[in-house]
């Protein structure tokens, strides 16, 4: 299955390449925040975006202005409020959503949940009103509660699409290939980790035994490995000391899943990535694992593949947290006026 994985930087290269001509309409819904001004940039460099909505609640109309300057064909625009939100979204093929606050030393991602639990379910019912066939990628921590907010959320409009929500977890695979790539001396862009389950902790489950290329690590320095992976996000927000999460890396994660989208919207055929969605490949409700991307979103899930007995292990010990962030997302999307 891997083999047929891109490339880690792939989709980033395509998304510069100078050939690809393409009229995606994309909205990034806080556009302003420490994620979103990157995202905003990698998105506006790429010749397969149009069209760039930039929303946020503040400071808008300064980023927008600003990467409006630069010589690539994107057109540019900030909206700023609430009301200002549907003029966004309308006619958007693709909506990415860091919108939130971000972690600080101490946080875990679920700390997160009372304030972007609301700022998502605000933002997806924007979404379903306005433009019920997009794309929606949500960035927004915590993922393993914020998608199955998203899906609920479109449930109640009549508009739920399962094939067309993704919660973004890239950042787990491009930290994976990293991190192998620098145990190995390999060359990163040439690494390929799929990492399945959630976006939170132990949820974060690196398939090393299904890299490409093939690598055998002894068993102390696989689980150190695996710790690393799944506490990598910490290592930024203690490094940061207080100034924030991982932002830019984030970013780049992001831009690489718009691009790998887009292509499959194009007709690209076998773009490949791992995003935490609605599932039936295991006994949690939502999961993430390597999906087929197309015109339409997912066009098949592939699953989780053969894996090792501590893999096995691992996605074992995943599913009693997994389910509860997940419940606990719908929960709130229920009570959610």
């Amino acid at each position: 299955m891997l083999s047929r994985l891109a490339r880690p930087a792939a989709a980033l290269r395509r998304g510069l390449a100078t050939t690809a001509q393409n009229n995606a309409k994309v909205a990034v819904l806080g556009a302003s925040g420490g994620i979103g001004q990157p995202l905003s940039l990698l998105l506006k460099n790429s010749p397969l975006v149009s069209r760039l909505s930039l929303y946020d609640i503040a400071h808008t109309p300064g980023v927008a202005a600003d990467l409006s300057h630069i010589e690539t064909r994107a057109n540019v625009k900030g909206f700023l409020g609430p009301e200002q939100l549907p003029e966004c979204l309308k006619g958007c093929n693709v909506v990415v959503i860091p919108a939130g606050v971000p972690r600080k030393p101490g946080m875990t991602r679920d700390d997160l949940f009372n304030t972007n639990a609301s700022i998502v379910a605000t933002l997806t019912t924007a979404c379903a009103k306005h433009c019920p066939e997009a794309m929606i990628c949500i960035i927004s921590n915590p993922v393993n509660s914020t998608i199955p907010i998203t899906s609920e959320v479109f449930k109640k409009h009549g508009v739920y699409n399962p094939n067309r929500i993704f919660g973004v977890t890239t950042l787990d695979i491009v930290r994976a290939n990293t991190f192998v790539a620098e145990l190995k001396g390999l060359d990163p862009a040439r690494v390929s980790v799929p990492v399945v389950g959630g976006h939170a902790g132990k949820t974060i489950i690196p398939l090393i035994s299904q890299c490409t290329p093939k690598v055998d690590f002894p068993q102390d320095q696989l689980e150190k490995l695996t710790g690393r992976i799944q506490e990598a996000g910490t290592e930024v927000v203690k490094a940061k000391a207080g100034a924030g999460s991982a932002t830019l890396s984030m970013a780049y994660a992001g831009a690489r899943f718009v691009f790998s989208l887009v292509d499959a919207m194009n007709g690209k055929e076998g773009v490949i990535e791992c995003a935490f969605v609605r599932s039936e490949e295991t006994e949690s409700p939502y999961f993430s694992t390597p999906l087929l991307l197309g015109k339409n979103g997912i066009e098949k899930n592939l699953g989780i593949g053969k894996i090792s007995p501590f893999e096995e292990k691992m996605v074992a010990e995943a599913m009693s947290e997994l389910k509860a962030s997940i419940k606990k997302g719908e929960e709130f999307a229920k009570n959610f006026k």
